[in-house]
C-alpha cells in the first residue's frame, strides 16, 4: 500500500474527525506514531489544513467506521483510479519552507545535544541546512546565538520521527562498527597474557616431600654434641689394640 498523497494533512483530518487510534492513523499515512500524538497535542503540523481521504478518493466512509470498530484492524487505501508516477526522491539537502528557516538553529541546537553521534552530514540532511551553519551553532558564533533555543526538529515540522529514528540508528550502528574495529586493532598489537606455566609457580614432586623428613634427621644427627671423655676412651681403647698387633 503506499502512501496517501499530503500524508501530514491527512492525517490531521483523520485525528480531528474520526475516533481511529494513533496506531492507525500512522499506519495508513507513514507516520511515526509519536508524530501522530504531536498532532493531536497541537505540537506538530501547526497550521496544516486537514485534508478529507474520503473526499479525494483515498478512503470510503465504510472502512473507517470498520476500522473505529475494531483498533487492531488497519486502514486499507481505495484502489485509485489514476495510476501516479512514484516520486523519486531527491538527494542532497532537503527543502526548508522560507518560513521554518528561521527554525533550523533551534533544531541544530536539539541535535547536537540529544545526539552527538550524529554527523553534521546526517545533521544537514535531516533539517536541511549546511555544515558551516551547524559548525557556528556548535561553537556559539552564529549571529543570533543569544535567541537560539534547542526544539526538537519534528515538534517544528522540519523532520519526521521516522527519519530521525533511522538517522539515530544509523549513528548508531557506525559507532559500533568503530568500537569494534578499534578492539580489534587493540587485541591484535602485541599485548597478551602470560602463560600459566609462567605465572603459576610449579608444584614440589611427591617424592621431596617424603624424603623431607630423612634428610632433616640427618641434620639433626650431623649437629649432636660429643662428651670430650667418651671420645678419648675411643681414642684409648684404639691405641692398645695397635699395641697389642
Amino acid at each position: 500500500m503506499t502512501q496517501p498523497l499530503m500524508p501530514k494533512a491527512t492525517a490531521v483530518w483523520l485525528v480531528e474527525n474520526t475516533s481511529l487510534t494513533f496506531d492507525q492513523v500512522a499506519d495508513f499515512c507513514g507516520l511515526h506514531v509519536l508524530e501522530v500524538k504531536g498532532i493531536a497535542d497541537g505540537d506538530v503540523a501547526q497550521g496544516i489544513k486537514g485534508l478529507d481521504p474520503v473526499a479525494s478518493g483515498q478512503l470510503t466512509r465504510a472502512e473507517i467506521e470498520r476500522c473505529q470498530k475494531d483498533p487492531a484492524t488497519r486502514l486499507k487505501q481505495a484502489e485509485s483510479k489514476y495510476k501516479l508516477p512514484p516520486i523519486q526522491p531527491r538527494k542532497g539537502p532537503r527543502y526548508t519552507p522560507v518560513s521554518r528557516r528561521q527554525d533550523r538553529p533551534d533544531a541544530i541546537a536539539w541535535l547536537l545535544r540529544n545526539h552527538p553521534e550524529l554527523s553534521d552530514a546526517q545533521i544537514a540532511k535531516l533539517v536541511g541546512t549546511t555544515k558551516p551553519t551547524i559548525q557556528s551553532v556548535r561553537d556559539r558564533s552564529h549571529w543570533n546565538s543569544a535567541n537560539i533555543k534547542p526544539v526538537d526538529p519534528v515538534t517544528l515540522g522540519l523532520a519526521s520521527q521516522i527519519e530521525l529514528d533511522a538517522a539515530v540508528q544509523k549513528a548508531a550502528r557506525k559507532l559500533e562498527r568503530e568500537r569494534r574495529k578499534a578492539e580489534k586493532a587493540a587485541g591484535g598489537s602485541g599485548e597478551t597474557l602470560l602463560p600459566a606455566s609462567e605465572t603459576i609457580a610449579p608444584e614440589a614432586p611427591h617424592h621431596a616431600t617424603i624424603a623431607a623428613p630423612e634428610a632433616a634427621e640427618e641434620k639433626k644427627e650431623e649437629r649432636k654434641t660429643y662428651d670430650a671423655d667418651s671420645v678419648f676412651a675411643k681414642l684409648k681403647d684404639v691405641k692398645i689394640e695397635e699395641d697389642e698387633e
